[in-house]
């Protein structure tokens, strides 16, 4: 039978979420302890492959088990021996072509900077203490709704499951927002994300807003294409992914 498992973790001392050679993921780690209590080899696929760093306050993976399993009682024992930094949210029944990724309808991510040294921020914020033009970047971000192909906020070499439309992406949401505690909020949604995307595109929103490339600048660089004409990616700590949302009717229960 399938299932859906939820899970939320901190992103800092893993390699992203796919397993990794020589490396530790989130994945790995999961997997790992489902073929201990199981005492079966078990295997998970993702909804969203996190880069290195990056959290998740819900992320789903779906799996198949060879046997009826008590949902509850599976729950609290994974949770007993997955790392504090990992919590399986809940497990639910899906139909058994239901696919995590696939079906996903919309994934939506935050990143969160904050203009003031926080140490119980830090590990889930990027410290960023210049001034910024807010309106402006709110003027850039309402942009991205507008075009489909994101080239040139993608990392050079992604590689991604839509090779017919590798880089098309629908936005369906894209703002800034001000949060307790001195913190600037960006919060996007789309059908699917490019690797490395959302980094990039606070990156260039980040240039807009200190005043070091206008609107129209902003704009010039997501419709050439062109990864080299865009700005760096900002670092890993500020991004969550935050909810990932499917069809109803995949869910058997």
């Amino acid at each position: 039978m399938r299932y859906f498992l939820e899970i939320a973790y901190q992103g800092t001392h893993y390699h992203g979420w796919q397993i990794q050679q020589n490396a530790t993921s989130v994945q790995a780690v999961i997997q790992k302890k489902l073929t201990q209590l199981l005492s079966t080899n078990i295997e998970i696929v993702g909804s969203s492959r996190t880069d290195t760093g990056v959290h998740a306050q819900q992320q789903f993976a779906h799996v198949d088990m060879p046997f009826t399993i008590d949902i509850d009682k599976l729950k609290y024992k994974l949770n007993l021996i997955v790392p504090s930094d990992i919590a399986i949210l809940g497990i639910h029944p899906v139909l058994p072509t239901a696919h995590s990724r696939f079906d996903a309808l919309s994934r939506t991510y935050v990143y969160k900077i904050s203009c003031t040294k926080n140490p119980f921020m830090q590990a889930t914020t990027y410290v960023f203490r210049r001034v910024l033009d807010l309106e402006k970047m709110n003027e850039a971000a309402a942009i991205l709704k507008i075009y489909k192909n994101f080239e040139s906020f993608s990392k050079v070499g992604s590689i991604t499951d839509h090779t017919l439309y590798p880089n098309l992406c629908n936005i369906i949401e894209a703002h800034w927002s001000t949060g307790s505690n001195d913190q600037l909020i960006f919060q996007i949604t789309a059908n699917r994300f490019l690797r490395g995307m959302v980094r990039a595109i606070v990156g260039n929103l980040l240039e807009v807003g200190l005043g070091k490339c206008s609107v129209k600048d902003f704009e010039y660089t997501l419709v050439q294409k062109d990864r080299n004409l865009a700005a760096s990616l900002v670092p890993a700590c500020g991004l969550t992914l935050v909810n990932v949302t499917y069809p109803d009717t995949i869910f058997t229960v």
